[in-house]
């Protein structure tokens, strides 16, 4: 083979081999998301405590802005929650569910409520998720009503 035909390839990757790599770095990439984040199941009980998250903040947001104490209520048995303008939703049988709050303001037994006043105070609580060893706690503070979320060591969450 003469030099001038060995120079009309040039060195180097085609375009199919790079698009190869870059396809493998990805997969290799979403494997490692899904191991650190738990998995499926790690990312439906993330999505669950934001959701209860959210839906407290919004009820919260309505006693304020209406003028009027409003109410989230979960049923952690049947994993069912309810929160403020008729808003409603189910939790994923995978999780196990805890409510902690004031007694007196349940509406029935197994049901926990957390009220929201008109100043955004409320009378506090905690709804505890739980999958295959992982914990997302969604907190109220009774005095300021604010919602946060966090993600306890299992030996601190209980």
């Amino acid at each position: 083979m003469s030099t001038r035909a060995r120079r009309g390839r040039a060195d180097g990757m085609s375009l199919i081999e790079l698009l190869l790599v870059m396809a493998l770095v990805a997969l290799a990439g979403t494997l490692a998301v899904a191991v650190y984040s738990g998995g499926l199941e790690g990312v439906r009980m993330r999505s669950s405590a934001k959701e209860i998250a959210a839906q407290l903040r919004y009820t919260r947001a309505q006693a304020i802005a209406s003028g009027q104490v409003q109410r989230f209520e979960i049923d952690p048995l049947q994993r069912r929650w309810q929160a403020a303008g008729g808003r409603q939703g189910r939790l994923p049988e995978s999780l196990e569910v805890d409510f902690i709050g004031a007694r007196e303001v349940q509406p029935r037994p197994g049901t926990g409520a957390i009220v929201f006043f008109e100043d955004g105070g409320s009378t506090g609580g905690r709804v505890r998720l739980e999958s295959g060893g992982a914990i997302w706690q969604v907190d109220v503070a009774w005095l300021t009503g604010e919602v946060t979320l966090s993600r306890p060591s299992v030996e601190g969450a209980r």
